[in-house]
């Protein structure tokens, strides 16, 4: 499976599951989720995916067009 835009951009940022968690407010069993595979972006919450775009530091349309 190729690697999802919220696993790549936080190993660019050298971030763990938790850290990213932690810096979100989005549990880590969420983010284990999308990364792998069984959820996507279009079916979180846009609070959910607001808060990860901005723990990655990332403009949120980005995962819109990646």
């Amino acid at each position: 499976m190729p690697e999802t835009i919220i696993t790549r951009l936080r190993k660019e940022r050298k971030m763990t599951q938790a850290q990213l968690a932690e810096k979100s407010g989005v549990h880590v069993k969420a983010i284990a989720k999308l990364e792998g595979g069984s959820r996507t972006l279009a079916n979180v919450r846009l609070s959910t995916a607001l808060a990860l775009a901005d723990a990655l530091e990332v403009d949120p349309h980005r995962f819109l067009t990646e």
